[in-house]
C-alpha cells in the first residue's frame, strides 16, 4: 500500500537522519582526530546538504510529473484514452487523484458522447423534416394547380360546353380524390412513426379482398388486365393494412408496366408480378426507403411513402417485402402473411 505524502516526506526525514548520522559516525571513526580540524566537519556537513538537497529534488520531480499528468488530464479531456494504463504514484493522495480524475473524465467523455448522438440525432430530424416538407410541397403541387386551373376556366366561361364542363368537373374530382389519398397516407405514416398504430387482427379470406382491389383499379386503369388466384386462403392479419399492401403493390406494378399485372397465392406466400421497366440493382435497396424517389417517379408515387408503408405494415405482421427485379424485364413483390 502507497504511503501518504506526509508520511512519505517523514519517511524521507528518518532516512536521511539516519544516514547523516551513520556516514557522520564512521567519518569520525575513520579519519584519525589530528585531521578533524573544522574544514573537515565543514566539508562533512556540505556533503551532507547535498545529499539532502539531491533527495529533495528527486521528490520534486516525482511531484511535478505527476501534477504534469494531472494537469494533461485537465487540459486534453476530448483527447482522454481509457485505455491508457495508469501512472506508477509514490504517494497514496495522488493515486486517488489520478483514479477520481480518470472516473470523471469517463463521465464527461460518456456525456459528450451522448451529447453528438443527440445532435446527430436533431439534425437527421430537422433534415427529415425538411425533406419531407420538400416533398409534400412536390406532391401537392400538381394537383393543386390543376384544380385551380380547372376550376378557374369553368368559373370565369359561362358559355363553357356541358361537355368540357363535365370533363374539367371530373378532372377536379380525380385531382381532388389523389390530394385526400396523399393526406391519408401521410396521417397513416405519422401514425405509424409515433407508434400510435394498433393492429386490428382478424380471420378473412384473401381472395374477395384482392378481388375487390382489383376490381377499383381496373375501373381506374381502363384496358388494364389483373390476373388474380382464384383459390381462397384464410389469413390472420389486420384487413385495412394489407389492403393497404396489396393496393400498393398492385398499382405500382400498373404504373410501371404496360402489359398485364398477375397476383399469385403460393402456400402463404402472395407475389405481385409485373413485366414492366424493372428496377435497377442499386435501387432495389432503396426503394422501400421513405421520400425515395428516381428522376422518373411521378407525384403519383405520394412522396415516397408507398412502398415504406408498405413495408412498416409487413413488419407490423412479422413479415417482410421481398424484391425480384430486372432491368426492363419486370418486378416480383411478394410477402409471407400469418395463416394461424
Amino acid at each position: 500500500m502507497r504511503p501518504s505524502l506526509t508520511q512519505y516526506v517523514i519517511q524521507r526525514l528518518i532516512v536521511v537522519s539516519i544516514f547523516a548520522t551513520l556516514l557522520y559516525s564512521v567519518a569520525l571513526i575513520a579519519v584519525p582526530c589530528s585531521y578533524q580540524k573544522y574544514w573537515f566537519h565543514i566539508g562533512v556537513f556540505i556533503f551532507l546538504l547535498l545529499i539532502i538537497i539531491t533527495i529533495i529534488y528527486i521528490g520534486t520531480r516525482k511531484i511535478t510529473r505527476e501534477l504534469k499528468l494531472v494537469q494533461n488530464y485537465l487540459s486534453g479531456v476530448d483527447k482522454f484514452n481509457r485505455s491508457n494504463p495508469q501512472a506508477e504514484f509514490f504517494t497514496r493522495e495522488f493515486e486517488d487523484i489520478n483514479t477520481q480524475l480518470i472516473e470523471i473524465l469517463r463521465k464527461i467523455n460518456k456525456r459528450n458522447k451522448q451529447k453528438r448522438k443527440y445532435t446527430a440525432k436533431i439534425k437527421l430530424k430537422n433534415r427529415q423534416r425538411s425533406d419531407m416538407l420538400s416533398a409534400i410541397a412536390h406532391e401537392f403541387r400538381n394537383p393543386i394547380s390543376s384544380i385551380i386551373g380547372y376550376a378557374q376556366t369553368v368559373n370565369e366561361d359561362d358559355n363553357i360546353p356541358p361537355t368540357l364542363r363535365k370533363k374539367f368537373l371530373t378532372k377536379i374530382y380525380k385531382n381532388g380524390e389523389k390530394i385526400e389519398e396523399l393526406l391519408s397516407r401521410l396521417l397513416l405514416w405519422n401514425r405509424f412513426e409515433s407508434g400510435e398504430y394498433r393492429l386490428q387482427m382478424s380471420r378473412f379470406d384473401i381472395t374477395p379482398l384482392i378481388e375487390e382491389i382489383k376490381l377499383n383499379l381496373e375501373e381506374k386503369y381502363k384496358n388494364r388486365q389483373i390476373d388474380i388466384p382464384q383459390e381462397s386462403l384464410m389469413v390472420y392479419a389486420d384487413r385495412a393494412l394489407i389492403e393497404i399492401v396489396i393496393k400498393n403493390l398492385i398499382e405500382n406494378a400498373l404504373k410501371y408496366s404496360q402489359k398485364d399485372v398477375t397476383v399469385k397465392i403460393d402456400g402463404n406466400r402472395i407475389s405481385v408480378i409485373d413485366r414492366g421497366i424493372g428496377i435497377s440493382t442499386q435501387n432495389i435497396e432503396k426503394v422501400t426507403k421513405k421520400f425515395f424517389r428516381t428522376e422518373k417517379n411521378s407525384w403519383d408515387n405520394s412522396m415516397g411513402l408507398g412502398l415504406a408503408i408498405v413495408k412498416q405494415i409487413l413488419k407490423l405482421h412479422n413479415s417482410s417485402l421481398e424484391i425480384k427485379s430486372k432491368k426492363n424485364r419486370g418486378s416480383i413483390f411478394s410477402f409471407t402473411i400469418n395463416i394461424n
